[in-house]
């Protein structure tokens, strides 16, 4: 996953808008088909801390889902 993929330019297009340091783009059935684009700042404490925020929002879903 790392390098850029089939969505990097929509992922970049969204984090410069957002003004933010991280961002993950998640996409069901688009015009690459499905996929993710994940980029962060060089930052050893913000890549660090990724795998933990999408456990929590994977967390988050599971229990708005029941």
């Amino acid at each position: 996953m790392i390098g850029p993929g089939k969505y990097d330019a929509l992922c970049t297009i969204a984090r410069e808008l957002a003004h933010a340091r991280g961002l993950v783009v998640i996409v069901f059935d688009g015009e690459y088909g499905s996929g993710i684009a994940v980029q962060l700042e060089d930052d050893p404490e913000l890549v660090q801390a990724l795998p933990g925020v999408l456990r929590k929002i994977a967390s988050e879903l599971d229990q708005d889902l029941k």
